[in-house]
């Protein structure tokens, strides 16, 4: 796998094997941050954080672009090992920060801590393992824990099928399926936020 732009262009990354691990496609990527980049006021001196984050492709590609710094949150060690194999042969140390937690406890404990690891954060990215049902919590806990910094974007990846009741506040803007992955993109409004909304049921468009 390699970074598609940016100041790392075309680097290499390594990837996890095994199962539950799915380093995000090459054409979703660039989708994605074709988005993004259409969307986004500036790369610089945004705050990154990556949830259930594998090999870390997405967040290394927005530090390529030129975020500032990037949280990577991941549970497993052999994931944390594959990061780190990754943060050295990219020379992101500093700027790639990684954290061997739970990613559900984490997003909860900032409620009674009062702190979240050098955020709010401008982008978000969650790609939870499928049929473990982490999408629905994890998103809710992003939302109303402190993690987002106002008119932050918010990335979800989760399996094709699944419904999702988006957290009142975060506004979708793009819904497609690649495969049997369906990726949700939203902008948070702090001002609107609330109660979940009813589950989004609707039929995302395929990519």
């Amino acid at each position: 796998m390699r970074i598609i732009a940016g100041a790392l262009r075309s680097r290499t990354l390594k990837t996890v094997e095994g199962e539950g691990y799915r380093p995000a496609m090459s054409r979703v990527r660039e989708s994605l941050f074709s988005m993004l980049d259409a969307r986004l006021p500036a790369w610089e001196g945004l705050q990154v954080l990556d949830l259930f984050a594998g090999s870390g492709s997405l967040a290394f590609e927005a530090l390529s672009r030129g975020a500032e710094r990037a949280w990577l949150v991941e549970n497993s060690a052999k994931a944390l090992r594959c990061l780190e194999d990754n943060v050295e042969r990219l020379d992101l140390a500093g700027r790639a920060l990684l954290c061997q937690d739970d990613c559900l406890k984490l997003l909860r404990r900032v409620r009674g801590t009062g702190r979240n690891m050098g955020g709010p954060f401008g982008l978000v990215f969650s790609d939870p393992p499928y049929r473990k049902r982490l999408a629905q919590a994890s998103l809710d806990a992003l939302c109303t824990c402190g993690w987002l910094k106002d008119g932050a974007f918010v990335v979800l990846e989760i399996e094709k099928g699944l419904e999702i009741a988006l957290p009142q506040g975060l506004g979708l803007f793009s819904d497609k399926c690649y495969g049997q992955t369906r990726v949700l993109a939203a902008r948070w409004d702090a001002s609107a936020a609330g109660p979940a909304q009813a589950g989004l049921a609707a039929e995302p468009e395929e990519a």
